[in-house]
């Protein structure tokens, strides 16, 4: 099952062990219940700290397998094949029952630790999401601290039927108790501000009770990272404020024209990202929403979470986020047939009717990707013709599973049940209204600023970006900013780690002349 050289890597990791794990699968005679005993068996021959005890008559899901320590109340359960994206999750699950510290700063180890109360949590992946890994690797290390907790991560792939009764149409979906707790990425603070309410108000207080900063960046992406390095180089007082880091990049799956760099993906350059920031003198507050900008001798940004944070420059990275349609049954239907990443939520629609909305490389990408999993893809474009590279178009059109439709403005999405059933469009050509029936619609149309909250503070253009000049600096004295959300014209991740660093050394410069 696993090949010699991840074999090769795993058993370096696995001697990281200090205490003996026991891996307890429920199989039945299904290929995917022999292909997890393999791997399992693979894993457990790699250490003489590990166990392996093979079940067909127990109640759980098939196939599936737990993680405990030997005599101890850890309750951990993929019931998935954990390959992919996910694989690092099932080595941290290992390494950290096993007795491995887990990197986390210590009051939030302490904090999961002294949650009261049961907590069982289910969260439903798919393999190709590249978002779930966070979710699914903070749930285990919870449930590693604190016996009160427990968690099962379920591949909705390999559990079609219990997807379907549940209603699941997005990733990662987050169960607690039995009832919805979340869906889409969140991380390990996030989850437990969410419970522990008390927590997120101390969290609040303290960072209100910080000093004024000499630089405050806003964002955790390319650009937020670019600026906080630059600026930490510099000696001075500086914070980051951020939901996470990475942004679009989370999102981003093969990445090969970052130079330097030959190819990567999306979360491995966001953790790098993250690591770079963090080897720097820079108080990193996450996960944290700015709300509102109100200037003065010392700019505030107040938060979502009710903290206010005071600085003398502020660099605005705040990125952007998927464009909607603005038509009805949008909202309504949004992660309920309403999907935006094809790789995260893709698995999902496995043998159904789907429909792509955009005609840019991105969406082409999409309809490539999804036609291999999905039963038939329609591509809705607006215009008359594609924008995506020839080659990528070339493809697509080759696709058996596959129509293009063009002059398709989208009217609305309907739906039944909770659940998306079609979606109307007009024929531009004709003027005349159609509806195609089917059960889920990705939205790839490009990207909007996320500066809706800056609307009554720095100058914005007609497309809701932030104007910059060329140094960075926006309308308001000592407020910069870099990335997405500005004015600049080519949005790329290389573009935006260059408009940080300018954005950075323009704050520094007028911090020397202020």
């Amino acid at each position: 099952m696993l090949d010699a050289n991840l074999k090769t890597q795993l058993k370096s990791y696995l001697e990281k062990l200090t205490q003996p794990v026991e891996i307890v699968s429920s199989v039945d005679d299904s290929a995917k219940s022999n292909e997890m005993t393999a791997m399992l068996r693979d894993i457990a021959e790699l250490s003489d700290l590990i166990s392996l005890t093979e079940r067909r008559d127990d109640a759980e899901r098939k196939p599936s397998f737990s993680i405990n320590r030997a005599g101890g109340k850890i309750d951990i359960r993929f019931a998935a094949i954990p390959m992919g994206h996910e694989f690092t999750s099932l080595v941290l699950a290992l390494l950290q029952v096993g007795g491995h510290p887990p990197k986390a700063e210590p009051e939030v180890l302490e904090q999961i630790r002294a949650l009261d109360g049961t907590f069982r949590f289910e969260t439903y992946i798919s393999l190709s999401c590249q978002n779930c890994p966070e979710v699914v690797q903070a749930l285990n290390l919870m449930s590693t601290l604190n016996p009160g907790i427990s968690h099962v991560m379920i591949d909705g792939a390999l559990f079609q039927d219990e997807v379907n009764s549940r209603r699941i149409m997005a990733v990662p979906t987050i169960y607690l108790n039995g009832e919805l707790f979340g869906q889409g990425r969140m991380g390990l603070k996030e989850i437990l501000g969410k419970i522990d309410t008390g927590g997120a108000r101390r969290e609040a207080d303290k960072i209100s009770a910080k000093e004024p900063f000499d630089v405050l960046v806003i964002g955790g992406g390319p650009a937020g990272a670019a600026a906080a390095i630059y600026t930490a180089r510099k000696g001075i007082r500086i914070g980051l404020i951020a939901e996470n880091f990475g942004g679009q990049v989370l999102n981003t799956l093969a990445i090969e024209n970052l130079i330097g760099v030959k190819e990567t993906e999306g979360p491995k350059l966001a953790s790098a990202l993250e690591e770079n920031v963090r080897s720097y003198d820079v108080d990193v507050m996450l996960p944290q929403r700015a709300e509102k900008l109100i200037p003065g001798d010392l700019i505030e940004i107040r938060l979502a979470s009710g903290a206010s944070v005071k600085s003398k420059t502020v660099i605005l990275a705040t990125g952007a986020r998927w464009r909607q349609l603005g038509v009805p049954g949008e909202q309504e239907y949004m992660a309920k047939g309403v999907a935006f990443c094809p790789h995260c939520d893709g698995p999902l629609f496995k043998g159904k009717n789907i429909a792509v909305v955009g005609g840019g490389n991105s969406a082409v990408e999409a309809a490539i990707d999804l036609a291999g999993i999905v039963n038939h893809v329609t591509m809705l474009v607006r215009n008359t013709h594609l924008r995506a590279d020839t080659v990528l178009q070339k493809k697509m059109l080759s696709l058996p599973n596959l129509t293009l439709e063009t002059q398709a403005q989208i009217i609305e999405i309907a739906g039944d049940d909770g659940r998306v059933n079609g979606i109307t469009y007009q024929d531009r050509a004709t003027g005349t209204n159609r509806h195609l029936a089917l059960d889920g619609v990705f939205v790839q149309i490009g990207l909007d600023p996320i500066t809706g909250w800056l609307a009554d503070s720095v100058e914005l253009n007609q497309h809701g970006e932030i104007v910059v000049d060329s140094h960075g600096r926006t309308s308001i004295p000592g407020v910069f900013a870099a990335g997405d959300a500005t004015s600049g014209p080519y949005k790329q991740i290389i573009v935006s780690m260059g408009d940080g660093a300018k954005a950075a050394l323009s704050a520094f410069d007028h911090l020397i002349r202020n």
